[in-house]
């Protein structure tokens, strides 16, 4: 019950600070605007351009994370993204970052979906990187342009640097819950 409160009072003063950062932001795009006036039209039209990409993509994202919820069980993940999923588990990690082409911000709901269900830090972290960095669209395009031997190094070292990322901010979140004195399961 204790426990359950702390939980509470936590999830209160996060989304305190998410509004203080939300209202801070609107601020400044307002001092901004005012201090701008000549760029105030096309910083509108940017705004509403992106609002409508996110209006036309994220029903979509919402339907889909709507079926992970429930076509792919828990187990499967902890499976084969779960703390003791390993190398495989990077690998698969990665492979479903590279795959999909479309912008960062629909991977974030995927990414949450699969952590709820017991999906590894580290591994959610390399998807993430992956679905940033590793396009199979962007590859063949370096390869067109930029020759094979640019595209293998760049993609060799993207992959060594998103996987030693993904097990630092998963080695960071871990000390930092225990020093708080947080579950690591809960993260």
């Amino acid at each position: 019950m204790r426990n359950d409160l702390k939980f509470r009072k936590e999830d209160k003063k996060s989304k305190i600070r998410i509004w203080i950062l939300l209202g801070a932001t609107l601020a400044i795009a307002a001092l901004l605007l005012l201090s701008f006036p000549e760029e105030r039209r096309a910083v509108i039209n940017t705004i509403w351009n992106y609002f409508t990409e996110m209006m036309l993509i994220l029903p979509a994202v919402m339907i889909l994370l709507g079926l992970l919820e429930v076509w792919v069980p828990r187990d499967i993940v902890v499976r084969y993204l779960g703390e003791s999923s390993g190398v495989k588990g990077v690998f698969l990690a990665i492979v479903l970052g590279a795959l999909p082409s479309g912008p960062l911000y629909v991977a974030f709901p995927i990414a949450a979906s699969l952590l709820n269900k017991g999906a590894r830090v580290s591994n959610i972290i390399v998807f993430l990187s992956a679905w940033a960095c590793i396009k199979m669209p962007q590859e063949m395009v370096e390869l067109q342009f930029l020759g094979l031997r640019f595209m293998v190094t760049r993609l060799l070292l993207t992959i060594v640097f998103v996987i030693i990322m993904g097990f630092l901010i998963e080695q960071i979140i871990k000390w930092g819950n225990n020093k708080r004195g947080v579950s690591n399961a809960a993260y």
